[in-house]
């Protein structure tokens, strides 16, 4: 798809399926869809890159169009080793979004490339040991950054104070042209601290779907975030 006919990749509260109950999925989703959610995060674990497995393009597949007819974007992070072999498959299962991290291949700006040229937008995401100039070179390949507020791979972390420093220091590096996206321990408590630092996207995992009422905690989460 060209540019102009992309989905905006948009503002706001994230919820990540990593966390919802897989027997309930399409329900679970359906409920934040419907309290407004405008994106569904898809966390993809290869058991090599990072500890964990998870899921592939059939899950993309089975949620892009409830998704879409509800006017969201399909926000994929691949944290797998060598992204730039899967773009294709999880483009043609609906990803309206791909984030490979820069960690992740030696072929970064190949990567976003294949991205971009799948018809999807093109996110580069940064481990908490990675420091932010690592996106400098790829300034104008990406039209999202994820600031990675945990470990990825690793569930039920507690959120790294640290991180809010290196996302004021991302914003200045690549100021207010791409979305700047945290992930991981984002609930009441720290998602008001990222957006005044600068994020503009959240995941939120546990805080929504660890919930009695998925769509209640995605409500409440948003309400934190709105400026």
């Amino acid at each position: 798809a060209p540019a102009d006919l992309m989905r905006p990749v948009p503002a706001g509260v994230a919820p990540s399926i990593l966390a919802a109950n897989f027997a309930q999925l399409g329900e679970q989703v359906g409920s934040v869809l419907a309290a407004g959610a405008p994106a569904i995060h898809v966390d993809v674990m290869d058991g090599h890159f990072v500890p964990a497995l998870s899921m592939g393009p059939q899950v993309v597949e089975a949620l892009a169009g409830q998704a879409h007819d509800a006017g969201a974007y399909v926000d994929v992070h691949l944290m797998v080793e060598r992204p730039e072999r899967h773009v294709a498959a999880f483009a043609k299962a609906g990803a309206d979004g791909i984030t490979i991290h820069v960690e992740a291949t030696p072929h970064t700006n190949y990567a976003l490339a294949a991205v971009r040229d799948a018809g999807c937008r093109a996110g580069l995401a940064l481990c908490p040991g990675t420091p932010v100039q690592a996106v400098s070179e790829l300034l104008g390949e990406f039209d999202l950054v994820l600031c990675m507020t945990v470990n990825p791979g690793w569930g039920g972390q507690r959120f790294l104070e640290g991180s809010l420093g290196k996302l004021e220091r991302l914003h200045m590096l690549v100021g207010d042209g791409p979305a700047l996206e945290v992930d991981g321990g984002i609930d009441a408590r720290t998602a008001g601290a990222c957006a005044a630092a600068g994020a503009t996207i959240f995941v939120a995992g546990s805080s929504i779907f660890g919930h009695g009422d998925p769509a209640a905690a995605y409500r409440d989460l948003a309400g934190t975030v709105r400026s």
